[in-house]
């Protein structure tokens, strides 16, 4: 079972709650996100597009914008590389978009994810040496991409490289870290050592959109655009932004949930033939758009492009003006996707097998060897495989040229760090602190497992999954304004979780399951007072329904799907939600997790 742990900081919620019109309750979850004075909650609040930070802020920010404009004047041939998942074909479109507008000659080419890996390679730069191209510009890649920019240089290139992953380093003699960057002409990375941008966390797609800002600045300044024009196609393109951004998994603080906020209403009416076509055929069309719908609709599907087949059809269906040309890739893009389903489906119960049935379960990082799942699903596999065991995990597949991998990770283990100290089992790899890939030869992947285990620094502690709860609140506080409240904290997603409450001596009632495949729990409940409430339990039914026979027995669970029990008695987590049935709301609380 998860550890439950009330979030205790303090701050004056009831002075906090009056200054700024909200309940104190509201108060009391903004500073569990650590947003504190004045300005900071008035920006988390009711920040706009106003709020966002000035992109000269990123360093060499400016001289790739003036790179950009002076090839763009000389009519210079312009390559834009990216990267096959959501991040890299968002920063793509982005860059393509902006700079063919403003009458650059500029092409795209997304990697292979099978037959070129990630980022930059030498093939790449060679074909684009034997097309006349004189300038590379890459996009959510090439910050460790050295001798890939350095064969560019000898080649005669000009290489301005947009990127937002660790940059690469070297441990020196005394202990400190000596950041190593590729031989660019620009590069632009928030995580570089001394760039005063404030919000390190942007993605591959925020760092791209922030260059092209500066390079409409100067286009707007030579007359290529209009002020309007670029403002409206800052605007149309925050769409792009913020879907990377969510997709991207990246923390919805500070900057990015201004974004995201702004994106999403972006997608909603956002007229770009691809985006139309992506929300129809997932039935999004003239819905109200989250962060969910993103993250686990929307995006899996441009996702699923790169894994299966080639990202470059995700992009061709942002770029085509032909609507009917859109809906077509559109509904390839989800059947792909529904086949990439099923096959993590058998990937994830395969290295779930393995886990159980071998030593690995013991180890406290896990390095699941899957030679013949496709390679391209290693990474959601490895994503699975970490919410049911709370561990670090690196899930791998063969590959024409050894093994690939990728690895997910959790709070309290850098993956990036922990594979630099050993990075010479690698051929290849990159990443952050909480995803990362790489490759390296089959006979080291014993040798690779073996380090992580033994130079872990894990304790006991780090791998039981906590749950924050916001608030202890009875169910009974819960209204609808105070739910019309918690939307002002939206949008919600990795870094700012939708807000939990936990009540003791939730009395389950009766229950029956939904869902066209009966994986949804509605339950009738009453806390000590015999106030009832709906409550609807969207997690692991299976799970569920055991610890209530452990704890209640048999005959009590059958009750409740029968005539009723009297006798289920638990604490819950749960978040207060408005269910809409025919035209009526009605409040309802969805069940979290659970414990007697």
């Amino acid at each position: 079972m998860a550890k439950w742990m009330v979030s205790a900081k303090k701050a004056d919620f009831n002075k906090i709650a009056e200054r700024f019109g909200i309940d104190p309750v509201i108060a009391r979850i903004i500073r569990n996100r650590d947003v504190e004075g004045k300005e900071a909650i008035e920006k988390f609040l009711h920040g706009t597009t106003a709020d966002l930070y000035d992109p000269a802020l990123l360093k060499d920010a400016e001289k790739a914008a003036d790179i950009l404009v002076e090839k763009t004047a000389e009519h210079k041939r312009i390559r834009v590389i990216g990267d096959y998942d959501i991040d890299g074909v968002c920063a793509t479109y982005i860059i393509t978009d902006v700079m063919e507008r403003c009458g650059a000659i500029v092409d795209a080419v997304i990697p292979h994810r099978i037959t070129d890996g990630y980022g930059l390679n030498d093939r790449l730069i060679e074909e684009a040496a034997g097309a006349g191209i004189d300038t590379i510009l890459t996009c959510d890649n090439g910050i460790a991409a050295l001798s890939q920019i350095a064969l560019a240089k000898e080649r005669g290139m000009t290489v301005v490289v947009t990127d937002h992953h660790e940059v690469p380093y070297e441990i020196q003699a005394d202990g400190s870290r000596r950041e190593t960057l590729p031989p660019a002409d620009a590069v632009v990375d928030p995580k570089r050592e001394g760039c005063p941008y404030p919000d390190k966390g942007i993605c591959g797609a925020v760092t791209a959109y922030k260059l092209m800002e500066l390079y409409l600045r100067r286009m707007t300044d030579r007359g290529v655009l209009s002020e309007g024009e670029a403002r409206g196609l800052l605007s149309e393109l925050l769409a792009f932004a913020g879907f990377a951004t969510v997709g991207d998994v990246m923390e919805l603080r500070d900057e990015n949930r201004i974004l995201v906020k702004y994106g999403l209403r972006q997608i909603e009416a956002s007229a770009n033939p691809g985006l139309r076509a992506l929300l129809a055929v997932n039935e999004l069309t003239q819905r109200r758009l989250t962060g969910y719908h993103v993250g686990f609709i929307l995006g899996p599907c441009l996702n699923a492009t790169g894994r299966l087949d080639t990202a470059t059809r995700a992009l061709a269906m942002f770029r085509t003006k032909d609507a009917g040309e859109a809906l077509t890739i559109a509904g390839e893009l989800k059947a792909l996707n529904d086949s990439r389903k099923e096959m993590t489906l058998q990937g994830t119960a395969q290295a779930i097998e393995m886990i159980e049935e071998t030593s690995l379960h013991e180890d406290k990082v896990l390095v699941v060897f899957l030679p013949d799942c496709h390679e391209s699903l290693a990474g959601i596999i490895a994503g699975r495989i970490r919410e049911r065991y709370h561990k670090p995990v690196f899930v791998l597949t063969r590959a024409e040229d050894g093994v690939k991998g990728s690895g997910r990770s959790i709070e309290a283990y850098s993956m990036y760090d922990k594979m630099s100290e050993c990075k010479e089992l690698f051929t290849k790899y990159g990443g952050h602190k909480m995803a990362a890939g790489l490759s390296l030869p089959e006979e080291n992947v014993d040798a690779f497992r073996t380090y992580l285990n033994a130079h872990s620094g894990l304790t006991p502690e780090d791998l039981v999954e906590v749950i924050h709860i916001d608030v202890p609140m009875p169910m009974s506080y819960v209204t609808t304004e105070l739910v019309r409240q918690i939307a002002l904290l939206e949008p919600f997603g990795n870094g700012n979780p939708k807000p939990v409450f936990a009540q003791k001596g939730i009395r389950v009632r009766r229950g029956r399951i939904l869902g066209k495949n009966g994986n949804v729990g509605k339950y009738r409940v009453a806390d000590e007072g015999g106030r009832e409430y709906d409550m609807m339990y969207f997690g692991d039914l299976e799970k569920w329904h055991g610890f209530l026979a452990e704890h209640f027995g048999q005959e009590e669970l059958d009750r409740l799907y029968g005539a009723g029990s009297g006798a289920i008695v638990i604490s819950v987590i749960y978040y207060p939600d408005i269910n809409v049935y025919r035209g009526v709301e009605s409040l309802q609380m969805v069940m979290q997790d659970y414990d007697v």
